[in-house]
């Protein structure tokens, strides 16, 4: 009788048993994976030195000296170096005549230099690639650009694919996002996002002082990714996606006119960096971190900043009606649930931004600088040249929590949290010169060769064209 019982019980919770084990099995599967990521530096001829950078400005006949002068204070407070990169229709000269081929060549470059390094270093072949999503926001062609690196990989008829366009420098987290989304649908994938800017179309020839700016910051870069869902590969990869988060405030005029690519009023085309940009990033970085803070910071940090805020609503309460002396602004300790933080290099002020708001140490955003000044902003890869260089300092260990944030035109402001699965080598873009890092001055020396301009009567000043610029 008992063994009829037990038997009887045993039918009884094997569809239970079952269900749950679907259940686990699913969720097993809809894990995302980084297994490997490559980032692209061009061949050395496209360095821009400070010399070079200087003859740029002075092939442009529309600039006087006011956009001089506005130029040479943009550069000094930049934050970049002398190492950044540029496509090379800049140094043949024809930055104000750049055809389409410019810029299929700049993207080439990339995609055969990144894609080959990637599969080559994994051992695996174009062909074991489930989903391809390319995102490069300043370039559409036809055929597009996933099309034209499936073409030249020869990859698989039913390859999903996804091909994204001016979603600017926040774009990479949204490929991921996609990929996520794949993931939880279907098993044993595996992904290759690829994530850049095309500038050569982009290169902006006038004098708009809102559209030259972007000249000095954006710079010829880009990153190839290979994640997937698969468990057999848990132990491979090298980082796991624990929680994305995208805010989009594009339904705010304001916010969406802050970034916009956009003739001037002579017809040369170019990126407008308006002035509401702050104002714009600020609100959209609140509400992304109200989102994701409850997500990735432990329950006694919530708590904490709760009290805290109360006590200060308490403070402002008396303070109004003559009681108490106020209270000082609290805030939020990210630090309790993250041990990195990977920064979008959208330029200095945009670094100094955040590391004031989340009151961040110099540790913090020194990858984030020191991408900066070697790279510059290479828009949406650059987030992978941060991580690369914490990879390559030995800073990510089996366990560490990394917090990635990204702005975008839009007005967006993305950001997830990695966990990191395996001790990291190193072995990557900043291989050769990560010993350099960070260098003990970090001067711009551009002041030292144009400042002589800063002293020049605007109804006089011109550079002529025999002028040689100093070394």
């Amino acid at each position: 009788m008992d063994l009829v019982l037990m038997l009887f019980y045993s039918l009884l919770l094997l569809p239970l048993l079952y269900t749950l084990w679907k259940i686990l099995d699913q969720k097993r599967h809809q894990n995302c994976y980084i297994l490997d990521y490559e980032c692209y530096k061009p061949t050395n001829d496209r360095k821009l030195s400070t010399k070079f950078c200087g003859e740029v400005i002075r092939r442009n006949k529309h600039l006087g000296l006011n956009e001089y002068k506005f130029l040479l204070k943009a550069i000094v407070s930049s934050g970049i170096g002398e190492e950044t990169y540029a496509p090379r229709m800049v140094f043949e000269g024809r930055e104000a005549s750049p055809t389409l081929q410019d810029a299929l060549l700049e993207m080439d470059e990339f995609f055969l230099n990144s894609i080959d390094a990637l599969f080559t270093r994994t051992g695996i072949s174009p062909s074991e690639i489930d989903v391809l999503v390319v995102n490069i926001s300043m370039l559409a062609t036809v055929p597009s650009l996933s099309s034209r690196i499936i073409n030249f990989y020869k990859m698989r008829e039913d390859i999903k694919v996804y091909n994204l366009t001016g979603m600017g420098c926040s774009a990479s987290l949204i490929s991921i996002n996609i990929v996520q989304n794949i993931f939880k649908t279907q098993k044993n994938l595996q992904a290759l996002v690829v994530t850049s800017e095309s500038l050569s179309l982009g290169w902006y020839t006038g004098n708009d002082r809102s559209m030259i700016l972007a000249n000095c910051l954006f710079r010829s870069g880009g990153c190839a990714m290979i994640l997937t869902n698969k468990p057999s590969l848990k132990d491979k990869s090298m980082f796991k996606l624990k929680c994305l988060v995208r805010t989009h405030h594009g339904a705010k005029d304001e916010s969406y006119d802050c970034c916009t690519q956009k003739e001037d009023d002579k017809g040369f085309v170019g990126f407008h960096l308006g002035k509401n940009l702050p104002k714009s990033a600020t609100r959209a970085f609140v509400d992304n971190l109200k989102e994701i803070a409850p997500r990735i910071l432990p329950v006694r940090e919530l708590l904490r900043f709760a009290a805290l805020q109360l006590v200060r609503k308490l403070h402002q309460k008396w303070s109004k009606s003559g009681v108490g002396g106020g209270a000082s602004r609290s805030a939020i300790n990210f630090r309790a649930g993250v041990d990195h933080f990977c920064l979008h290099t959208g330029g200095k002020a945009v670094i100094d931004a955040i590391e004031q708001n989340l009151n961040l140490s110099k540790y913090d955003v020194e990858p984030a600088r020191m991408t900066l000044h070697r790279f510059g902003n290479t828009s949406a890869s650059s987030l992978w040249y941060v991580l690369a260089y914490m990879e390559s300092k030995k800073r990510l260990k089996k366990g560490d929590k990394v917090f990635m944030i990204s702005f975008g035109a839009g007005f967006k402001c993305n950001s997830c949290l990695w966990e990191v699965i395996r001790d990291l080598d190193g072995k990557n873009v900043w291989e050769d010169c990560i010993d350099g890092y960070p260098p003990k001055n970090l001067s711009n020396p551009f002041l030292a060769k144009y400042g002589w301009i800063q002293d020049k009567d605007p109804e006089t000043f011109y550079v002529p064209d025999d002028y040689e610029i100093p070394d």
